[in-house]
């Protein structure tokens, strides 16, 4: 009886090891770029696809015959646009390989907008949405709050300066709604994402962009009209859907996660092939967060953040390696702090400086401090719906006068220096004081202007044309100069291979590699290895980023942080520089017992998420 059992057990796995495949693709928990750095993050995020791994499993897929379908479950966190778009790319050439791809969702969107998660399922060859589920197709709107109403009910007054008119982070503390400029930008946006989801979605269901943009129109729409307007192609629950994908690709195969599927695949890879510590590749750094000086930081509940020391160690430490031959800069930041994007960039120009090329891929996000530390590179890669530019910079304080006086507060000062209390925020800047925080913006934004049009070949006035504070998306972005080419990760990672002479199978390798050694020692030097390791940062990360002058505060970067002239919304105070020392000032200690959210009370997160 044993032997007869365990002669079943060899056979059933052997079956097994054969069977036809199915993969399964759960994005509900979202999708990420890199693997955290802190263990309790990458506990926490342990059920998020990386978008690098999804892509490789999808290439190495569609050459295995043992796969012969994808199932994905889209729907639940958010993903950005730029992502997506690299999803369906990888999904696309997995479906002309001539591999079975259907997507369902219990609901794309449920009383509320699905516009993103249907853009997704659209690459797919069959698209099943639950009978009880809808489908938020209702087009694409950028809503802002402005506080000037109720800073003045406060009686806080702002004195910010910008260079120049579309820089309209700002705008949100000084107007009660869109000005000119602000409002083109916006909509330019608006229609760009628009018009890259409308061709989208009528290329895979068969329809002309006239008749996607009119059923934009009547959205959103319960199941059956879904179905009925040719948006969907079936109704079902998960079992039907699975049926369907068994009867397809036969009923002995069998279901493997994508994540598993990976790294089985990268085992066996990494097995067959003889170690060698000589090989050549391609060095993947990731630059991910609002940028600051000093070191990167990460955890997870606050965002991640891009050490200038951290990430220019990285760069420093990939150009002296021989073994590297290329640089793929990954980036996703919305800016942040002038001086430290400066420092990265010059890691950039020094790595070109002694003949590794470095290609930039961008991510969801790339703006600003974060378009700054990119356009040194040898190549600027970004996708159609990635937001760039944003090439301008601002600055000032809140002046609380007027809400000190209504609260009862009095201040007193004593100093020493003409200028000693240029920052206080319990007065205005003095027409001379006023005159050295221009002087300060124009120096940034003429050396940005500057910079950008030495590394892109452009013209001052070219470069002026298309800066002045001004978000483009990926596309608008290629037209006019500041992009090279259109793509995701992969395409970035084939112009690194090429530039470099190296195969198009040469290894790309998340660097530096640090052990966990190197994250616990000190380094020797600031050119050591472990000098590029990102710091933990524990549980409520590394306190709010620095603001900075290149930060697009509704992207995340942290407009109302501490900045560079910037106090914070109530005062730097004498907190330190925790999260919510630097967000509330004197009124922390409250704030924490409040439960308010650590990025202060006026973070303006959603300004540009699309949904």
């Amino acid at each position: 009886m044993a032997d007869t059992s365990l002669a079943d057990m060899i056979i059933k796995l052997r079956q097994r090891r054969s069977a036809p495949l199915i993969l399964e693709l759960d994005l509900t928990e979202g999708i990420t770029d890199e693997q955290p750095a802190d263990p309790l993050s990458a506990l926490l995020t342990h059920r998020r696809n990386r978008v690098g791994d999804v892509i490789d499993a999808l290439r190495r897929a569609e050459a295995d015959d043992r796969v012969k379908a994808l199932v994905a479950k889209v729907g639940g966190r958010r993903i950005g646009l730029a992502r997506i778009q690299e999803l369906r790319d990888a999904i696309t050439d997995f479906r002309e390989a001539g591999k079975t791809t259907i997507a369902w969702a219990e609901s794309y969107g449920e009383f509320a907008p699905g516009n993103l998660p249907y853009y997704l399922a659209t690459a797919f060859e069959q698209v099943y949405l639950q009978p009880s589920g809808d489908l938020g197709l209702t087009g694409i709107a950028m809503e802002v709050m402005f506080y000037r109403g109720t800073l003045d009910k406060l009686g806080v007054e702002y004195e910010l300066a910008k260079r120049h008119e579309y820089k309209n982070a700002v705008n949100v503390l000084t107007e009660r709604g869109f000005d000119a400029p602000h409002k083109e930008a916006q909509q330019r946006v608006v229609d760009s994402v628009t018009e890259q989801l409308t061709e989208g979605i009528a290329e895979r269901r068969g329809m002309s962009a006239a008749d996607v943009r009119a059923l934009i129109d009547k959205g959103p729409f319960i199941g059956t009209e879904a179905m009925e307007a040719g948006l969907v192609d079936a109704l079902g629950y998960r079992d039907e859907v699975y049926a369907a994908a068994r009867k397809q690709a036969g009923d002995q195969a069998e279901l493997q996660y994508v994540g598993r599927y990976h790294r089985a695949r990268s085992l066996a890879s990494s097995a067959r092939r003889l170690p060698n510590p000589r090989e050549r590749f391609v060095a993947l750094i990731h630059a991910s967060g609002a940028i600051r000086r000093g070191r990167s930081g990460r955890g997870p509940v606050m965002a991640g953040s891009i050490g200038s020391d951290t990430l220019a160690a990285a760069i420093r430490a990939a150009s002296a390696d021989d073994r590297v031959r290329a640089i793929v800069l990954r980036v996703n930041s919305p800016g942040g702090s002038y001086v430290a994007a400066d420092t990265i960039w010059r890691e950039v120009v020094r790595a070109r400086a002694v003949a590794k090329p470095v290609v930039v891929s961008m991510g969801d996000v790339a703006a600003s401090g974060g378009y700054f530390i990119s356009m040194a590179a040898d190549v600027i890669v970004a996708e159609p719906g990635t937001l760039t530019g944003s090439i301008g910079v601002f600055g000032g304080k809140p002046v609380l006068d007027g809400l000190l006086d209504r609260t009862g507060v009095s201040t007193d000062a004593v100093g020493e220096g003409a200028r000693a209390q240029m920052f206080s925020t319990s007065r205005p800047f003095s027409p001379d004081e006023w005159e050295r925080v221009n002087a300060w913006l124009d120096r940034i934004y003429a050396d940005f202007t500057g910079k950008v049009a030495e590394t892109r070949r452009l013209t001052t006035e070219q470069v002026h044309q298309v800066a002045r504070g001004r978000v483009w998306t990926g596309a608008d972005a290629a037209a006019n100069g500041l992009v090279d080419e259109l793509g995701g990760l992969k395409v970035a990672e084939r112009i690194a291979r090429r530039r470099a002479g190296l195969p198009m199978d040469a290894p790309v390798r998340p660097y530096p590699r640090v052990n966990p050694l190197d994250r616990l020692r000190a380094p020797e030097s600031s050119e050591d290895r472990a000098a590029a390791a990102r710091l933990g940062a524990g549980l409520l990360g590394t306190g709010a980023p620095e603001a900075g002058a290149l930060g697009d505060g509704p992207l995340g970067a942290g407009l109302l942080g501490a900045g560079v002239l910037g106090a914070g919304l109530l005062g730097a105070g004498l907190l330190g520089a925790g999260p919510l020392a630097e967000s509330y000032g004197p009124v922390a200690p409250l704030a924490a017992r409040l439960g308010l959210p650590a990025g202060g009370p006026l973070l303006l997160r959603g300004s540009w998420m699309i949904n």
